[in-house]
């Protein structure tokens, strides 16, 4: 039984939980329960006797598994309880290949190209993750299949326990406002024949369909200052922006249909080095103030263990490391990511 935030089935999935415990019997020889006898002990730290379901537990996603144990057995006698957190985003033995022709003419033949090769990822609500690896081995293909701009091969994409791979191409559109990508060229991304407003007001309308007026035009003046753009300049085309502007367009667009989760690709990758920590601070800011959740995705593995709470180090369409950005940036395990970290430059000490 699967017990969501918000769920009509949450207070059932409480009170199951104390019948089954109301059921146990005494521990063997007679020895109480820790907080006397039939004292309902919820598999959570720090909460003691509930009397309620409290919030904290309301606002995730938990599991609810009744088995069957020894009768001897106070922790799954009669039945066992099992709460265990749903991950928000989860990729399960992702594959993504393509098929290449080799040979000549009169000797043709077909190359298989495992860009995606087994991918598994979890990534939790409000965490920004970090994917790190060199030019080739499947970063960006891995981000567009999650967003289902490319098919994938075997494997599944599930976002808020839903299989975002069994969807409909229809049901995807309209899944997919709730998880936007930024993309590594923001002038390619952008319209040129759209203006700033007209840009943000389709990317708005794709949410709110009946916003219009002075409403739509306030939403967009709100989008554009919170990633630090003046509302003066929303009638302009993107030729006439910088670089840097035109990337926190982008943001602005992809923050448009209010998403849970962003697919950052290389988003600083194309921009000069000042400019770069303008935006790797801007995204780090908009996450704490949204909660968003994040994908970011970078080749530089300083840039991303600056920003990010987890990274996953990807080689040959493999995640070959994962774990907290601090452990993997000081202690990090697989051959490969030992290698990223070696080709980091660094300034030669004075002797």
């Amino acid at each position: 039984m699967i017990c969501k935030e918000d769920s009509p089935w949450w207070a059932l999935c409480y009170l199951l939980l104390r019948s089954v415990h109301r059921r146990l019997p005494p521990k063997e020889h007679g020895e109480p329960h820790q907080n006397g006898a039939g004292a309902f002990q919820p598999p959570f730290p720090h909460y003691g006797e509930l009397e309620s379901p409290p919030s904290i537990l309301k606002t995730s996603t938990w599991i609810i598994e009744i088995g069957r144990g020894s009768r001897n057995s106070r922790a799954i006698a009669l039945g066992s309880c099992i709460f265990t957190a749903v991950a928000y985003l989860e990729i399960k033995n992702l594959h993504t290949h393509f098929s290449q022709k080799t040979g000549s003419v009169f000797s043709p033949g077909r190359h298989l190209v495992r860009a995606v090769d087994g991918v598994d990822l979890e990534l939790e609500k409000g965490e920004i993750l970090g994917l790190v690896g060199e030019s080739g081995c499947g970063k960006s293909t891995l981000s567009r299949t999650i967003m289902q701009l490319i098919p994938s091969t075997s494997g599944s994409v599930t976002l808020d326990g839903e299989n975002l791979s069994a969807l409909s191409a229809a049901e995807v559109r309209q899944r997919r406002l709730d998880f936007q990508m930024v993309f590594q060229d923001p002038y390619a991304s952008l319209n040129p024949r759209m203006t700033i407003f007209s840009t943000l007001a389709e990317a708005v309308r794709q949410r709110r369909p009946g916003l219009k007026g002075d409403a739509l035009f306030e939403r967009v003046e709100t989008l554009m200052a919170t990633v630090g753009l003046d509302a003066r300049v929303m009638r302009k085309y993107p030729h006439e922006f910088s670089g840097g502007q035109r990337q926190r367009i982008a943001i602005a667009r992809a923050l448009a249909p209010e998403p849970k989760l962003i697919i950052a690709d290389e988003p600083v990758s194309a921009l000069d080095v000042s400019i770069q920590s303008q935006i790797l601070n801007l995204i780090t800011s908009l996450q704490k103030e949204l909660g968003l959740t994040m994908i970011f995705i970078s080749h530089d593995l300083g840039v991303v263990h600056y920003i990010a709470d987890r990274i996953a180090v990807m080689y040959q369409g493999k995640i070959v490391e994962s774990g907290a950005a601090g452990a993997v940036f000081h202690e990090p395990q697989a051959d490969y990511t030992k290698r990223l970290l070696a080709s980091i430059p660094r300034l030669a000490a004075n002797h």
